[in-house]
């Protein structure tokens, strides 16, 4: 048995969760909150057999498609006195999943 841990924006969750219960997965959930930029996010723990891992990271991945858009204020702040580009604003596509597989030696349920 393995467990996958997967740390997924707010926003994709649902999708993973539906997915992953489509495929015959199951999934227990917590919001968390964290990283760089201090987004909601929801903490999958997926428990499952050592062959189906690479299926439950295939739909992690299918499902995760995150677009975070990135702008700079122009002129100097009080944090960065080096002024900042002018009319700076990109959209850049990053990982919207932290996934984490660890050996599980027991599971069960009562």
């Amino acid at each position: 048995m393995k467990m996958v841990m997967a740390v997924i924006s707010r926003d994709e969750a649902d999708g993973v969760l539906d997915a992953l219960v489509t495929a015959g997965f199951t999934a227990t959930f917590t919001e968390s909150r964290g990283g760089m930029l201090r987004q909601a996010q929801y903490t999958l723990f997926i428990a499952t057999k050592k062959r189906d891992v690479d299926q439950v990271l295939g739909i992690i991945r299918q499902n995760c498609h995150t677009h975070i858009r990135v702008e700079a204020s122009t002129g100097e702040s009080e944090a960065f006195p080096l002024p900042l580009s002018h009319n700076v604003s990109r959209k850049e596509q990053l990982g919207s999943a932290v996934v984490f597989v660890w050996p599980l030696e027991r599971a069960e349920v009562y």
